[in-house]
């Protein structure tokens, strides 16, 4: 087992984490119309998609830090990492986090398309006949797009829900 083996496995990390966030930023603005159409409600869901891709990322770093324990130095972090430039690109989506960044959410949107590539790249390869007798790659690149897809889903859920609550908390407490 070379080292291609375990780029192409931390590849597949970083595919898995945010290959499916383009996708849903195109339903959620979708279904949310545009700004003349726009309530407050759907306004609301728009501006939550930065939150769910920074959580993504912010799974994407747990896993890093789980797969580097128990030795944390920097030599280990050195080695380990084959594609340092698109493990430093994938977190930079912890960033989202931040409130200036947040608000413009198209930057959300064109940090995943870097990864995204990979998919483009995966297609047309195969369309072209350049991967002769590899199937068996698209068909693993749908699974993970699949799985990237569930996980951006439950991210933005799981911060739409948050977010509902904690305005119901608020709304709660302040006509006490």
């Amino acid at each position: 087992m070379d080292s291609s083996f375990f780029g192409y496995i931390q590849q597949l990390e970083l595919m898995a984490f945010f290959w499916g966030y383009p996708l849903v930023y195109a339903l959620v603005v979708m279904v949310a119309g545009t700004k003349e159409k726009q309530g407050n409600y759907k306004n609301r869901f728009v501006s939550l998609l930065p939150l769910g891709y920074a959580l993504a990322g912010t799974l994407y770093l747990a896993l890093q830090l789980k797969n580097f324990y128990p030795d944390y130095s920097i030599e280990h972090l050195r080695l380990s990492f084959e594609k340092p430039a698109l493990t430093g690109w994938g977190l930079l989506s912890i960033l989202f986090w931040i409130p200036a960044l947040r608000k413009r959410k198209v930057l959300s949107l064109l940090h995943s398309l870097v990864f995204f590539f990979f998919l483009l790249k995966d297609l047309l390869l195969s369309l072209f006949g350049a991967t002769t007798g590899n199937s068996s790659t698209i068909a693993n690149d749908m699974g993970i797009y699949t799985n990237s897809l569930l996980l951006h889903i439950a991210c933005f859920g799981l911060i739409s829900l948050l977010s509902f609550l904690l305005k119901l908390y608020k709304r709660r407490h302040l006509r006490r």
